[in-house]
C-alpha cells in the first residue's frame, strides 16, 4: 500500500505525450489488431512483462485481453477498448486501471501510460510473435513445503545485495512451525519475535472486525457508512442513489479512490500522518463517485481505512483497542501492536525504503484500518493458524469474511471480505500483501492442507515477500533477483518567496494537457495547491511572481501570460517541459 507521492509529476509528464484521437468513422484501428508486449517498470527494481491481445468483434467493435505473466495472471478483460490507425487506450477493470498511447513509427509500437490510480508508467507495446506468446505456469499438484537448507539460500540471495535488510519466513505445517532467517548485515539480529510494520495485512484484521460486530448485532454489512459519521457528515452517494455500506468497503466495491485527493503530505516520508478525521469527513462530503456503488472491484486504501473508523466508532471506541479487544487479546497477540512501547520498540526493525535508504515508520492516522499494525513472525503463526482452526474465538467471524465473495474478471482469483483467494492444488490459498515506507509482508493460508506461510522484511525494494511466500507455500515461480538502483538526486535547494493572495488569484483554474487530462490549481489564503486529475493535491510553493515549485519532488510549474491574464503553465522535470493550456 505505499503511496507513489514522487511518481505524481513523472506520470505527468508521460501522460502530457500523448494526443489520443481517433475517430472511428475516419480511421479503422486495423494497425492496434493483434498480439503486443511490452515492460512495465513497476519500480526501480521490479519489471513485469505485459502481452496485450486486441481482437475485432462480429459487430466491428474493439475488444481485447491481457496477460501479466511475471505474475501469472492471464487473459484478463479488457473494457472500453479504442483505436485508430494512430492511437490505442484501453481500461483494465478488474485492476482498476488503463493505458493510452500513440503509434511510434521510430519504435515500431506503441508508446503511452499505463495508470493505475495515482501512478503512471511509460510503457511501449511491440508486435509479438504468437509462437513467443507466455504461457501460464501450472502449479505443482503434489507440492511439500522446502526444507529450511532449501529455502535458507533463496532468502540469502534476496537480501544479499541489501545492506541493512533482512527477511524472516514462517511457516506453520498442521501445527508444526518453523521459521527461516536471512540476517541483515550489521545491526540487530532477526527472529521470529521481531517487529514489522505488516501494512495491508491489517486489513484481513479489519474485515474480521466487520464478521465479529455483524455476528453480534452490533452492525450489519449493509448498514449505510453513513449511519456511523458523525452528525451531519455525509457519504457520496451513486448517480441513482445508491448507497455505500460496510460490505461495499471491506469488498472494495464502494466506487472510492485508492487515497483521498486532499492528503496535505506534509511529510512525503510519512504521507498519512497528517491526514485528520476532519479531512477525512470533507473529502467524503465532496466527492463525486464514477461509477455505480458495487458496479466493480477497485482496491481502496481509502475505502477500508474508512471502515476501520467507523467501526470504532459503532463499539464507541479508537480502531487499535478494538482491533486488540476482539482479535489480538483472545489470540493472544502480544506482540501485535500500532503504538510502540519500549520493549517492542527495542525488536522494531530499522525500515528502509526502494533505494535501501533508512526510512521513516508509518503512523496511519485516522485510516488506521487500512495499514497501521506491526507484528512479529511468532504472532503472524498465530494468527493464521487461527484462521484454520474451527475451535478458534475467531472461527465464526472467520467463516464469515470468506462467505461474502466476488469474482475477480477473467481469472479464477476472488475477493472476500479482507482477503485475496487463489486457487491452486491442495485448496484455495487465502492471502494478502502490506508494503509500506519500509517493509514488506505477505500471509498466505491454505486451509485445505493446514499450511500457512508468513513473509516479513524491513526493506521496500522489489521483488520482496510474496514471491517467496507463495513459492514456499503451493511452488508458484519465484521472481529474478534484481539490482537495487542508485537512489535519485537530492532536488536543489530553492528559496521560497512570499506572495499576497491578489497575486494568486489570476493563477487558479484548470489547465489541460494535450490528452485532455486536468490539472486544477486551487488557493487556500496564501497557498496555492496543484492537483492532477484523481490524484492528490499537492501544494506549490513560489519563487517568482509567475514561478512555483513542489516540495514532493523536484519539479517546477511556470504559468504563462501576459498582465492578470494567464493563459497556460509549463511543467519542468526530469528535462522534460510539458505545457498546459487555460481551458476556464
Amino acid at each position: 500500500m505505499p503511496i507513489p507521492v514522487v511518481r505524481w509529476i513523472a506520470s505527468l509528464c508521460a501522460a502530457a505525450l500523448l494526443t489520443f484521437t481517433p475517430s472511428a468513422s475516419a480511421q479503422t484501428g486495423e494497425r492496434a489488431e493483434g498480439l503486443w508486449i511490452g515492460t512495465l517498470a513497476a519500480t526501480p527494481a521490479l519489471s513485469l512483462r505485459i502481452v496485450v491481445e486486441i481482437t475485432r468483434q462480429a459487430d466491428g467493435s474493439l475488444a481485447g485481453m491481457l496477460d501479466s505473466p511475471d505474475q501469472n495472471s492471464f487473459s484478463v478483460p479488457l473494457s472500453a477498448v479504442e483505436a485508430s490507425d494512430t492511437a490505442l487506450a484501453f481500461e483494465l477493470p478488474a485492476a482498476g486501471a488503463s493505458y493510452a498511447a500513440n503509434w511510434s513509427a521510430e519504435a515500431e509500437g506503441w508508446q503511452g501510460t499505463f495508470t493505475q490510480g495515482p501512478q503512471g508508467w511509460p510503457l511501449t507495446l511491440r508486435r509479438l510473435d504468437p509462437s513467443e506468446r507466455p504461457k501460464p505456469t501450472a502449479l505443482p499438484a503434489n507440492w511439500q513445503i522446502p526444507s529450511n537448507a532449501v529455502l535458507a539460500p533463496l532468502l540469502e540471495r534476496r537480501v544479499a545485495e541489501r545492506p541493512g535488510a533482512g527477511f524472516v519466513l514462517g511457516i506453520s505445517e498442521n501445527g508444526a512451525r518453523g521459521i527461516v532467517v536471512a540476517q541483515p548485515q550489521g545491526g540487530p539480529q532477526f527472529d521470529g519475535d521481531t517487529l514489522f510494520e505488516i501494512g495491508s495485512i491489517t486489513k484481513v484484521f479489519t474485515a474480521l472486525l466487520l464478521a465479529d460486530m455483524t455476528l453480534k448485532g452490533e452492525v450489519a454489512l449493509d448498514d449505510p457508512v453513513e449511519k456511523y459519521l458523525p452528525a451531519g457528515a455525509r457519504m457520496p452517494r451513486g448517480a441513482s442513489g445508491g448507497e455505500i455500506t460496510l460490505r461495499h468497503l471491506s469488498l472494495q466495491t464502494s466506487g472510492l479512490p485508492r487515497l483521498p485527493d486532499n492528503m496535505p503530505y506534509g511529510d512525503p516520508a510519512d504521507p498519512y500522518a497528517d491526514y485528520t478525521e476532519a479531512m477525512l469527513l470533507d473529502f467524503l462530503a465532496h466527492f463525486e463517485l464514477p461509477r455505480e456503488v458495487g458496479a466493480r472491484y477497485e482496491y481502496s486504501n481509502l475505502g477500508v481505512g474508512l471502515l476501520g473508523y467507523a467501526l470504532a466508532r459503532a463499539a464507541g471506541t479508537d480502531y487499535a483497542s478494538l482491533v486488540s479487544e476482539r482479535i489480538l487479546d483472545p489470540l493472544g497477540m502480544d506482540d501485535t501492536t500500532i503504538a510502540l512501547d519500549p520493549d517492542t520498540e527495542a525488536r522494531f526493525a530499522v525500515p528502509h525504503d526502494e533505494y535501501l535508504r533508512v526510512a521513516k515508520p508509518w503512523n496511519m492516522s485516522v485510516l488506521a484500518g487500512a495499514g497501521a499494525l506491526r507484528s512479529t513472525t511468532d504472532d503472524l503463526l498465530t494468527f493464521a493458524e487461527a484462521t484454520m482452526d474451527p475451535a478458534s474465538p475467531i472461527a465464526e467471524a472467520m467463516a464469515l469474511t470468506l462467505s461474502e465473495r466476488t469474482d475477480q474478471a477473467g481469472t479464477d482469483n476472488q475477493t472476500a471480505l479482507g482477503w485475496m483467494i487463489l486457487p491452486a492444488p491442495g485448496g484455495e490459498v487465502l492471502n494478502h500483501s502490506g508494503g509500506t515506507g519500509g517493509f514488506r509482508s505477505h500471509l498466505a493460508v491454505q486451509p485445505g492442507t493446514r499450511r500457512a506461510v508468513i513473509g516479513l522484511s524491513n526493506s521496500a525494494a522489489e521483488p520482496s515477500a510474496a514471491d517467496l511466500a507463495f513459492h514456499a507455500l503451493i511452488g508458484t515461480p519465484r521472481s529474478a533477483e534484481a539490482a537495487i538502483p542508485p537512489p535519485p538526486q537530492p532536488a536543489p535547494r530553492r528559496e521560497e518567496v512570499a506572495l499576497t493572495p491578489e497575486a494568486l488569484v489570476p493563477l487558479v483554474g484548470t489547465y489541460r494537457m494535450a490528452n485532455n487530462a486536468r490539472l486544477t490549481i486551487t488557493r487556500e489564503g496564501d497557498q496555492l495547491f496543484a492537483q492532477l486529475t484523481s490524484q492528490p493535491a499537492f501544494p506549490i510553493f513560489a519563487e517568482g511572481p509567475r514561478a512555483f515549485f513542489l516540495k514532493v519532488v523536484d519539479a517546477r510549474l511556470v504559468f504563462t501570460g501576459e498582465g492578470d491574464t494567464v493563459t497556460g503553465v509549463t511543467l519542468y522535470q526530469n528535462g522534460a517541459e510539458v505545457p498546459f493550456e487555460r481551458i476556464d
